[in-house]
C-alpha cells in the first residue's frame, strides 16, 4: 500500500484559545494512539493534509514528529460543518506484521454483459473495510465485472482475496447492472 509522509510538530497547551488559535495559523490539531502507545498530541499544516484527506485513494502515513518516525493509517476526520476545513484528526498507530484495518478504494474493471445487453452500471460502493497486514494491503480491490447479467449485483460477501479479510458486511452491494426502458423493449421484442 502507498505511504504518505507528514511531518508534525508536538503540542502542550490544549485550552480553546490555543487550539483556535492554531487553527488560525493553518494547523491543524492531531492525535494518535493505539498500538500500546500514549496518546501523543501534535499538529500538522493544513496545506499539507489535502493529498491525504481530498482523494478517493487510501495511505498507511508515515508520520515524523519532530524526529520520531510512526506508522499509521487515518482513522477519523472532523470537519467544520460550514466551510468543510479540517477541524481535527485522529491517526491509529500500526506495526509492520500486525493486522490492520482500513477502508480501500474499489476498482471496476471489464464491461458487464449486462450492460452490453442495453443495462445500465450503478456503482453503490466506493470503498470496502478490510483488515490484513501492512505487507498484505492493496492499493485498490479490483472486482471484474464481465460476467455480469442484466438485473444481478455484486455484494461484498461474493469477493474473495489473498492474504486480507473484507470486514464490510457480507450484504453490502459494491454494484449492479439496472434493467433500462430500452433493455427492457429489446427483451419484449420477438427475435425472428
Amino acid at each position: 500500500m502507498k505511504q504518505f509522509e507528514i511531518d508534525a510538530q508536538r503540542r502542550a497547551s490544549f485550552t480553546k484559545a490555543a487550539v483556535k488559535q492554531l487553527r488560525k495559523d493553518g494547523l491543524v490539531p492531531c492525535v494518535i494512539y493505539g498500538n500500546k502507545k500514549e496518546n501523543e498530541h501534535f499538529t500538522v499544516i493544513e496545506k499539507d493534509l489535502k493529498n491525504l484527506i481530498y482523494t478517493p485513494g487510501s495511505y498507511i502515513v508515515a508520520l515524523n514528529i519532530e524526529g520520531t518516525k510512526q506508522l499509521c493509517v487515518l482513522h477519523e476526520a472532523q470537519f467544520h460543518p460550514v466551510t468543510d476545513k479540517i477541524l481535527h484528526l485522529d491517526f491509529l498507530a500500526v506495526k509492520p506484521g500486525e493486522p490492520v484495518t482500513i477502508h480501500i478504494p474499489v476498482v471496476i474493471t471489464g464491461t458487464s454483459e449486462g450492460v452490453r445487453q442495453g443495462g445500465k452500471l450503478q456503482v453503490i460502493t466506493r470503498k470496502l473495510l478490510v483488515k490484513g497486514t501492512l505487507e498484505h494491503l492493496p492499493d485498490t480491490l479490483d472486482i471484474d465485472i464481465t460476467n455480469l447479467p442484466l438485473g444481478k449485483s455484486i455484494v461484498a460477501g461474493d469477493l474473495k482475496y489473498k492474504d486480507i479479510q473484507i470486514i464490510s458486511p457480507k450484504a453490502t452491494i459494491i454494484c449492479m447492472v439496472k434493467m433500462t426502458r430500452a433493455a427492457t423493449a429489446a427483451a419484449a421484442q420477438p427475435t425472428e
